[in-house]
């Protein structure tokens, strides 16, 4: 069957609000549905359908994904993909109506975008600089496989029991020990083991908050926080985050909402990569002291400093014990290992922890045993060195490369840790536009809207340098910049010459 005379290209619209593959799939799906093409056609291989429509094999693979849940194709592995037969199955009995008893979903679209571009990160033909991960070539694996292995051959039944909610006492001490020497006053019991410190911000939302509570969060923040909160059913109070943190609009919001929050990453923030100066701090803490404001003080790259070390954080500082600190060991060793803690007076951690109970009672026992063993052997501090080390190379190495390939198009502050480029577009190109014409080029980010809980952030993206090697790196940036180009030359109509290599 020649599907060229099917599914005419020309149907697909760039400047859509729908994404390229959600075009394609909606064209196959009404031939489908209309038995145009009838159950058992056989569909081209990805590669040719990318090939006949003029897109990025990726875009043919998610359209095809697209179909396969709508249950419009199926896969037959080494035979191809087909369409499905849609006649219904004789059923004895009427199917469950699934969707009409879930709860409303807290999803976003952006949300959903996240998730695809995460997904795309495993294809063979896309440079993901989406998902903020850490580079699987420097995950300390002989380590762990070494420890593993002792573990393993030492192991009695009681090991692999049940263990206190708030986690195995042993890496509670050693966590405690290690916040200790960087200013923290705390004891193990004002510590919780979690599974990766997204289940410590869903913990705090069910804690202390009731629809209708407001909550202030930076704007731009981290995505999570936005959908933790949201589906908490709170109500958001954005503080812009500018050269300095606004402290007189946040006094007002404190005065005008009574917010029961502020969630805020002073630390190498995510997405803008911004640090807060000390004395900035000290006079935040002062305000939230003088209000009784609760700080959730989000901490995942304070560890990861390029330049110099990084001011204490605020628990470290905080005076009057209205501080809740979160932290994850999984930007610093690797996602997989899902841990990550809570700091919070004894009184915070015990209802955490009957919270907890209600999740899965606690966190994994081989985690946290193999954690502890890592730290107490002193193993963590030799491998922040090496990663700090390597990844501000791919720091500096990505900074000329926007310099120098995407010149004027597109300005951004080089990050003095943590993960991210947080980028600003000229030229009145906006970011979506960009992520339409990057997936051609076999490149993707995050967009600037994720980050943002009104409709901000249309001319801003997030890149993250530390998943891939230098190489892989540098071709990104070049795919981006020549998607980039694209977009200035159909806005200005005439070719417009890439910037000049500066001297960084």
């Amino acid at each position: 069957m020649d599907i060229s005379k099917i599914i005419n290209k020309g149907l697909l619209t760039p400047r859509s609000t729908l994404s390229l593959y959600s075009q394609i799939a909606n064209l196959f799906a009404e031939k489908i549905q209309n038995r145009i093409l009838p159950a058992g056609s056989k569909l081209p291989p990805e590669r040719e359908l990318a090939v006949l429509l003029g897109v990025s094999r990726t875009t043919a693979i998610n359209a095809y994904r697209r179909l396969e849940e709508q249950g419009l194709i199926i896969t037959k592995i080494g035979s191809g993909t087909y369409v499905a037969d849609l006649t219904p199955p004789l059923q004895p009995n009427p199917a469950v109506p699934w969707s009409q008893l879930f709860t409303p979903s807290p999803n976003t679209h952006l949300a959903s975008i996240l998730r695809e571009l995460i997904a795309s990160a495993t294809t063979e033909d896309i440079i993901s600089l989406a998902a903020g991960m850490p580079d699987p070539t420097l995950y300390p694996l002989k380590h762990f496989h070494r420890l593993f292995s002792q573990q393993s051959s030492q192991l009695s039944g009681s090991d692999l029991g049940h263990i206190p909610t708030e986690g195995y006492m042993p890496l509670r001490q050693a966590l405690a020990a290690r916040l200790i020497n960087k200013g923290y006053a705390i004891t193990p019991e004002n510590t919780m083991i979690v599974s990766g410190s997204q289940q410590g911000l869903y913990l705090i939302a069910k804690v202390f908050l009731e629809p209708g509570d407001y909550v202030i969060v930076e704007s731009p923040t981290y995505l999570g926080a936005i959908q933790v909160f949201s589906a908490a059913n709170a109500r958001l109070l954005s503080l812009p985050t500018l050269s300095t943190m606004p402290l007189d609009l946040l006094e007002d919001y404190l005065v005008r909402y009574r917010p029961k929050l502020l969630y805020i990453m002073p630390t190498f923030q995510n997405p803008n990569g911004r640090v807060m100066p000390l004395e900035e701090r000290r006079e935040l803490l002062k305000l939230a002291a003088k209000h009784r404001l609760v700080i959730v003080e989000d901490d995942p790259y304070g560890e990861l400093y390029y330049d110099k070390q990084p001011p204490p954080s605020l628990k470290a500082l905080d005076p009057f014990g209205g501080v809740i600190a979160l932290g994850t060991f999984s930007k610093i060793l690797f996602p997989g290992l899902r841990t990550g803690w809570v700091v919070a007076p004894e009184t915070v951690i015990n209802r955490f922890a009957l919270e907890k109970q209600y999740i899965d009672l606690h966190s994994s026992n081989i985690s946290q045993k193999l954690l502890f063993d890592y730290l107490t052997e002193g193993l963590l501090e030799d491998h922040l060195d090496t990663v700090r080390a390597e990844y501000k190379k791919r720091r500096d190495s990505v900074a000329g490369a926007l310099h120098r390939y995407c010149g004027p198009h597109l300005t951004f502050t080089l990050p003095t840790g943590g993960f991210y480029f947080w980028c600003t577009l000229n030229q009145g190109i906006l970011t979506r536009q960009l992520l339409h014409e990057a997936g051609k080029t076999g490149v993707s980010f995050v967009p600037g809207e994720a980050f943002y809980a009104d409709a901000s952030g249309s001319r801003e993206l997030r890149l993250c340098f530390t998943t891939h090697s230098e190489e892989r790196l540098l071709e990104g940036i070049k795919r981006l910049s020549t998607a980039l180009q694209v977009l200035v030359n159909s806005n200005t109509g005439s070719h417009v010459r890439p910037a000049a290599t500066p001297i960084i």
